[in-house]
Formats: C-alpha cells, structure tokens, sequence
C-alpha cells in the first residue's frame, strides 16, 4: 500500500525517493497490492450474484496491470474497451472473447467488424450505429447502450449522461432501438448505461438505476434474451483532502437489493454488471518528478518539475486536484505557499490549480533537487500522455512489497523523433 513512515512517501515496502534515484524522474509507480485490494473490495461489497464487472482499460492500459486485474478478478472481472487497440491489450492479457466488451462512440464499420472478428460483444451507442451493425452482422447478438437523462461526476467533461451528453440512445428513442434489432433480428442480451466518472454518492447511481430498469420493465416483452443488464459507473475515489471515499459496504447493499428486486417482477435472475472505472487503479498510482527550478513572482511562488501536462493532464484538462507531497519530509512545521508547475511551454501547465487558474498549495519548504510525488494519479495519467513539445513518456514501474520491476521503460528521444 501507499504509506508514510517516519515521514518518507513509502510505495508497497519501498521508499519513493529510492525508486526516484534508481530509476530516475519523471516516473510512474504503481503498488500493486492497492489494485488488487480495490477489486477484493468491491467484488466483497456487492453481494448480488450473477455479478460482472467490467474495468474501463482506458484508465490505465498498461499491460502488466492488466494482467494483475485479471488474475485477482477471475471470472468477475472483465474489460470495458474503447478502441480496437484496448480489445488487443485485453486478449494479449489473457482475458476471454466474453469478458470483453466494446463500448465506443462515433464507431466506424470497420472497428465493429474488428470486435466481430475477434468474437467480442458490441455495445453499440447510437440508433445509426445499431442499425449499421445489423447490416453488418444480422442474427447475431447485441448490447446497446441508453442515455437515462441523468448525469454525474467530478467535472461536466465526464458527465456522461443527460441532454448534455453525446452518449447512448435517448430514453425516449428505445422504442426505436428495438425496431431496428427486430428488423435484423438482432438477440439483444443486454442493456447499457453509464452516467459519469468519478462518482462518489450512491443516490445519483441509485437514480440512474431506476430509469433504466423502469425502461427494461417498460419493454420486457422485446427483451426475451436479455442476459445482463449494466449499470455503468463509475465509483469515485477521494483527491481533496475534505473529499470522503464512497460508502462501498452501503452502496453494494443497496444496488443488490434494488437490483434483485427488479429480477424478481422480472420473471429470470438476470446478471448485473458493473463498470467501477478509475476506482481500481486511480489510488495506486504515483507521478514522482524533481524539482529543477523554484522562483517567485509578486503572485506565486513557482515550484517547476521535470513533469508536465504531457504526462498528467488531468489538472489542466479539469481543473482537477492532486494531492502534492514532498517525499522525504511529507509534513513540516515550517511550510510554504507555492505553485508546482511543470516543463510544457504552456501558461495552463499548472499542477496546482482549479477550473478557473492556478490556486497555491501549502507544502514543505521546497528547494531544488527534491522530489515531489503527485498522488492518486494512476487512472487517466499515462494513459492520458503525449509527446506534446516532443518531449519522451515517462517509464512506469510496479511495486508489489519489496519486489520492483519496470513495466514500461522511459521513451529515448530517438524514439520520440525518429519513431525508433
């Protein structure tokens, strides 16, 4: 786990400084005891059984990572994927054709023939993308997704449900949906929904919830083959220190039982599916960087690393907040208001800021040469990188106890320019 002993930022049972001077800065590091904590808990949590749940690979794609998802999860866990690319990483990774399923938007033809030839459920997001899949592939099975008119999440860029979002098929338009499957007698085994990321009130998914099983209820007699039914997510973890993590024992209780009762008036047990998304991976991730320039302005006091918006995008791209601590001396009487900014020759590259512009963190006095760990950043960090100002993609490694192996080596410039 993530730790602080003797006031150093400990990862599994290794110091962070340490890995910073082994393997150098920028760099990711993921406790691997943490991931496997987080699907224990919540395949524990949620008593209803048949369960799935589905891990959204585009929080992090790393090979490694999600092969340490699938052997902890077994025969709960599968993979929601995105693209083509992410339905390769999960077979290379050892999950199943079944336990994939291909979830996308604004889909082309030839990325659902992909998903077919590789025997992977399509998810289809929209009437036009329905009815260009029956056309492709009539007679066989299909999911699709609904958008229940409510949303939720830590920013409006995540919110994925409502008038407001371009995903799924409307409500009121499943009428539709189920003329289109009929005409090319497509066997719909399941229904879709997901209204946000980054979710930390179960109400909100309680209220999405009942939308959508009222429209199943609505439409039973279309649904003689439904064998699912997901729920979407997803579940949030805690950045801001006034934040609290998501009451998962009363959350599992909850969705178990109202999901439960819903099969009941429905006539089968149906399985119900879950997509916990960034709860899975998002607190076992570090960004440890260095700090190479510190100088004040009459506003802030500039804390510059080695890292930038190149590597965690999140803060710029959502306002969002990262806890910051200064590795070897996590806590201090004697601290200091500063900005930590990053390396990208843009004025937003700002580790420390909100939706409307930087905002100082109180942190312990820092200097040059020290290193900073920006936390809880192991959903949508690498995965979430560039080469913007062609600079190299940090290396990633994962800690399990002692042990300490690279998951992806530091990209060479070479690489970065010749694509070599």
């Amino acid at each position: 786990m993530i730790s602080v002993k003797s006031n150093r930022l400990f990862i599994g049972e290794v110091a962070a400084s340490d890995l910073a001077g082994k393997f150098g800065t920028p760099l990711y590091v993921y406790d691997e005891e943490t991931i496997r904590s987080k699907v224990r808990a919540l395949v524990q949590q949620v008593a209803y059984r048949p369960l799935k749940v589905y891990y959204a690979a585009k929080a992090n794609t790393n090979l490694s990572i999600l092969k340490v998802i699938r052997d902890e999860g077994k025969d709960f866990l599968g993979i929601d994927a995105v693209s083509p690319g992410e339905i390769v990483l999960a077979l290379k990774a050892g999950f199943r054709p079944e336990q994939i399923m291909f979830t996308s938007t604004s889909v082309t033809d030839e990325e659902m023939k992909f998903a077919m030839g590789k025997r992977v459920l399509v998810n289809c997001d929209s009437l036009s993308q329905l009815e260009r899949y029956g056309k492709l592939n009539p007679n066989s099975s299909v999911c699709f997704r609904i958008n229940p008119d409510v949303g939720a999440g830590h920013h409006s860029h995540v919110i994925t449900g409502g008038p407001e979002s371009k995903f799924g098929i409307w409500a009121g338009d499943v009428g539709k949906a189920f003329d289109i499957a009929a005409k090319y007698g497509l066997k719909i085994v399941g229904v879709h929904q997901h209204i946000g990321s980054g979710i930390l009130e179960t109400d909100k998914f309680l209220a999405a919830m009942k939308v959508l099983l009222s429209v199943i209820n609505k439409h039973k007699g279309e649904l003689k083959d439904l064998e699912f039914v997901d729920l979407g997510g997803g579940i949030g973890v805690p950045y801001r220190p006034d934040q609290k993590p998501i009451d998962l024992a009363g959350f599992g209780a909850a969705v178990s039982s109202l999901f439960a009762k819903f099969c009941s008036g429905f006539g089968r047990q149906l399985t119900m599916a879950l997509e916990p998304g960034r709860f899975i991976v998002a607190e076992s991730g570090v960004l440890l960087c260095t700090v190479n320039t510190v100088k004040q302005t009459p506003k802030h006091r500039f804390v510059g690393v080695d890292t930038g918006f190149h590597h965690l995008i999140r803060p710029m791209a959502y306002g969002s907040y990262h806890p910051i601590v200064v590795v070897d001396r996590c806590t201090s009487e004697k601290t200091e208001k500063v900005a930590v900014c990053g390396n990208v020759c843009e004025s937003g590259d700002v580790f420390t800021r909100d939706e409307h512009g930087i905002v100082d963190r109180e942190l312990p006095s820092v200097k040059e040469g020290d290193v900073l760990a920006i936390l809880v950043a192991g959903a949508y960090g690498f995965s979430m990188a560039s080469n913007y100002n062609t600079r190299q993609r940090p290396g990633e490694v994962l800690v399990n106890g002692r042990d300490v192996r690279v998951i992806r080596k530091k990209e060479s410039l070479s690489h970065v320019v010749y694509g070599m």
